[in-house]
């Protein structure tokens, strides 16, 4: 007999089906992928403002005397460097250097942080940093106790004025409508925005004041649909599709998150090798050049053959044929852009931005062009 897994569902499940989203599964919850359409939510949020659940995604908190030691070993940037009430992106590796997870830390306190992780690793990040603390540091999973909201578009300062004094990936307590929350200036569509964090009973009513008190301000709910276009503009990796334990920091072009000079982490002797010696792949950004089908992740990536087929002779003709030379991770067509866009794992010496590719989509290769990240260029 077959088992299917259950699906968790966040705070706010009801609230979506109320207003008719398409719930789909999504790293272990039911959450909703779209409500009247990823183009029109996309838009909301490059021109407006959109309000996203993100209740699936993960909080820890770590706390004692040891926790900024502790962490600075487990994660790859330098915590040391974090000013309070900042918020620092990190990534956390295994011991060959392969991404476990990627993070938004948060400093609370001189000894205290907030830990927001990806919704398909909330248990497993959390055992793995549970088994290389100490008994100088307390891990708590506050998971289950609270929920999260992204407000995201050029209009979310000007309606959310209680929180527009806030810098750019900082985070403060603030009573947002009276319920007390802690409201962070970060986001993951490339918009100005926040992303708020309350008590999972006041869920409900925050997100349905957001919506009411956002109207004049063009707000839409938005779905997973348009957080996937909205972040792959952007070129923002997704962990499980443009990184797994099997690629490094380095290997996915983060190696500014990266901090050799602190000593030692989890992972630093490979990414100290790869540093030196360079990677064998890397992680590019590619848009199409000519009209094709969106091209999805797991696509090949190949060369195009044009140079050795336009000399004409026998040997050239030969090395005509495209080669593959990678395949894509993230791809989708880009409502802004108007074009299929994604990232994939190529060969290093294939990676220079300008470079000519090929996108083989249904047994058909389509000219696409490598492009320096991001695609969309944004002032934030």
């Amino acid at each position: 007999m077959e088992v299917t897994e259950q699906l968790k569902r966040t705070p706010l499940y009801a609230a979506h089906v109320a207003l008719g989203a398409k719930m789909v599964p999504f790293g272990g919850w039911e959450m909703p992928v779209v409500y009247g359409g990823i183009l029109e939510e996309h838009a909301a949020v490059r021109e407006k403002v959109g309000l996203f659940d993100v209740s699936h995604m993960g909080q820890v908190l770590a706390a004692g005397p040891n926790a900024e030691r502790v962490l600075n070993h487990l994660f790859t940037n330098d915590v040391r460097k974090m000013a309070l009430g900042q918020a620092q992106y990190t990534l956390m590796c295994n011991d060959r250097g392969g991404v476990i997870d990627d993070l938004i830390v948060y400093r609370m306190e001189p000894s205290l942080y907030l830990i927001v992780v990806n919704a398909s690793h909330i248990e497993s990040d959390f055992e793995w940093m549970n088994c290389r603390a100490n008994a100088a540091v307390v891990l708590e999973n506050e998971s289950d106790k609270t929920a999260m909201l992204a407000l995201q578009g050029p209009n979310a300062p000007q309606f959310l004025t209680v929180a527009a004094d806030i810098p750019h990936f900082y985070i403060a307590p603030k009573q947002v409508f009276g319920i007390e929350c802690r409201v962070a200036r970060t986001g993951y569509t490339g918009e100005d925005g926040f992303e708020i964090l309350c008590d999972a009973g006041d869920a409900t009513t925050l997100w349905e004041e957001l919506l009411k008190r956002g109207q004049t301000f063009g707000i839409r709910p938005c779905g997973l649909g348009a957080r996937d276009t909205l972040r792959l503009e952007m070129c923002y990796p997704l962990n499980g599709n443009d990184m797994t334990e099997d690629t490094t920091p380095l290997e996915a072009g983060l190696g500014k998150f990266v901090s050799f000079d602190k000593g030692e982490f989890v992972g630093r002797e490979t990414l100290l090798e790869q540093k030196e010696q360079g990677t064998h792949r890397k992680l590019v950004a590619f848009k199409m050049t000519e009209k094709s089908p969106p091209p999805r992740s797991h696509y090949p990536i190949t060369t195009t053959g044009t140079e050795a087929c336009a000399t004409g002779t026998t040997a050239s003709r030969d090395a005509c044929a495209t080669r593959r030379i990678g395949e894509i991770t993230s791809g989708t067509q880009s409502p802004t852009l108007g074009v299929g866009i994604g990232m994939g794992y190529v060969e290093a010496k294939s990676a220079a931005p300008g470079s000519k590719i090929g996108i083989e989509i249904r047994g058909k290769t389509y000219a696409a062009i490598i492009e320096k990240k991001p695609l969309l260029k944004r002032n934030l």
